[in-house]
């Protein structure tokens, strides 16, 4: 919280400066998000506290993404955004963090002259040290992939009490090199943390308040841990994370169809703490599209894998990503997406038109007309919508979990988030955040649900 701004008065002794704040905007995925409480955590060694006011602070972190389209210009307007506050007050210290930062480097500094640092995000571990040296009047840019773990390498800030969820990353960077994503490139090879360390962490967060944990990885289900007893899959790192006291739920993502494995299907349907949600990213529902993606796997290998998937646990809900017009795509193409997206009934997904990455193998490829790629998308998403708002009234007159997270909008109203990751809104509700209650879900609305609490027997 931000600490209120001192009145004018006169005083008898000296005043005492109080802690600088660090105000940090995040862009893009989880692991970006994990990523800034982790660089604020840091920061707080070098006596910072959080700030949500970008004016009120005595240093700016923009941690940014690069998957979208115009990612680096985006960056660029924001800092021009920012520059006022940095002519209103020299000492503000400026950083760029992220993927962007790693894939630009040092231009940014020579373009943006607002900022005095760049870390890309293997070597936020360095951020402390690079805040100082900024102060000292050096413009340090490091975007390194260094071998030790920078998670291990963190300096140790207070510790702050958390929410009742929080992600944990367990694996980062990519071995697939799709031809449309930047990852591998950004983010570097696939390195998963040792599985202790990934307990650790995970029993300090249980015993901060977190109830859920999502892990996290750039190709999550990949993980391929040092354990104590030879190399870990991610089905074994649930099975030891659902052993902790306190920890109520799990869920995993970002995964790869490539890398569903045998244990991790089973572990879907027989461990109770992993939550029946699935994050299963398909891009496109041609063969010949997915090749031409470099996906490493057929329409119909994922559509039998789903299968699996559900009879391992019925009541799976399944999201997506899918890409609509990549290079070459022809109506044809497209009819096959809808052809999968219909076959599979998706709980939700995430959908885009395709843009080119600079220096991934699609960059070079002709692109479709904009119309084109608009109308597709359009249409793509109509049909998400329509099984989602399907998925959801399905859920009318059921009971399901719900781990409430905060206050609602309206008086005595408590928001949380059902076993399927919807959001559920619940009047009257006498349930605190952190709180595991049954609920009764009485009406859909077009992304959210509503319920009445399930009376707990005497």
């Amino acid at each position: 919280m931000t600490a209120p701004k001192e009145t004018a008065a006169i005083q008898a002794g000296p005043i005492e400066a109080g802690p600088k704040k660090l105000f940090i905007k995040t862009y893009g995925c989880q692991m970006n998000v994990y990523d800034s409480e982790r660089m604020a955590e840091a920061m707080g060694a070098n006596g910072y506290v959080t700030t949500d006011r970008a004016d009120d602070a005595d240093m700016i972190l923009l941690n940014t993404c690069h998957i979208r389209e115009k990612a680096a210009e985006k960056v660029y307007s924001e800092l021009g955004r920012l520059r006022p506050l940095k002519d209103a007050n020299p000492d503000l210290k400026i950083g760029i963090a992220g993927c962007v930062a790693q894939a630009e480097g040092e231009e940014i500094l020579k373009r943006a002259p607002v900022v005095d640092l760049v870390v890309g995000p293997q070597t936020y571990h360095r951020l402390p040290a690079m805040e100082q040296a900024a102060r000292a009047g050096a413009r340090p840019v490091d975007t390194d992939f260094p071998e030790e773990d920078k998670f291990e390498r963190l300096p140790k800030g207070p510790r702050a009490s958390r929410g009742p969820t929080a992600f944990l990353t367990v694996q980062e960077g990519c071995d697939k090199f799709c031809a449309f994503c930047v990852v591998p490139y950004t983010r570097g090879a696939e390195v998963s943390r040792p599985a202790e360390r990934l307990l650790r962490e995970a029993r300090d967060l249980v015993e901060r308040g977190v109830r859920e944990i999502t892990l996290l990885g750039q190709n999550v289900n990949g993980y391929h841990g040092e354990g104590p007893d030879g190399t870990w899959t991610l089905a074994r790192l649930v099975r030891a994370l659902a052993e902790i006291d306190g920890l109520w739920r799990i869920r995993y993502t970002t995964s790869h169809p490539h890398d569903m494995t045998d244990d991790l299907i089973a572990a879907h349907g027989d461990e109770a703490k992993l939550m029946p949600y699935l994050h299963l990213p398909v891009q496109s529902g041609s063969d010949r599209i997915l090749k031409a993606m470099n996906r490493k796997h057929t329409a119909q290998d994922y559509l039998r894998l789903i299968e699996r998937l559900r009879k391992a646990r019925p009541d799976l809900a399944l999201s997506g990503d899918f890409i609509v017009g990549f290079p070459g795509e022809t109506d044809q193409d497209f009819e096959d997406t809808l052809g999968l997206v219909r076959a599979v009934g998706y709980h939700s997904a995430f959908t885009f038109k395709y843009s080119a990455r600079p220096g991934t193998p699609a960059a070079e490829r002709p692109v479709l007309p904009e119309p084109l790629l608009d109308e597709r998308l359009h249409r793509l998403q109509a049909l998400i919508t329509e099984q989602q708002k399907a998925a959801q009234l399905a859920q009318v007159g059921r009971e399901v979990g719900v781990l409430f997270e905060k206050t609602g909008r309206l008086p005595g109203q408590m928001v949380g988030k059902s076993d399927y990751l919807h959001a559920v809104h619940v009047g009257d509700c006498d349930a605190k955040p952190g709180e595991l209650r049954r609920v009764r879900i009485t009406a859909s609305a077009p992304n959210s649900l509503s319920g009445e609490l399930v009376p707990v027997p005497a």
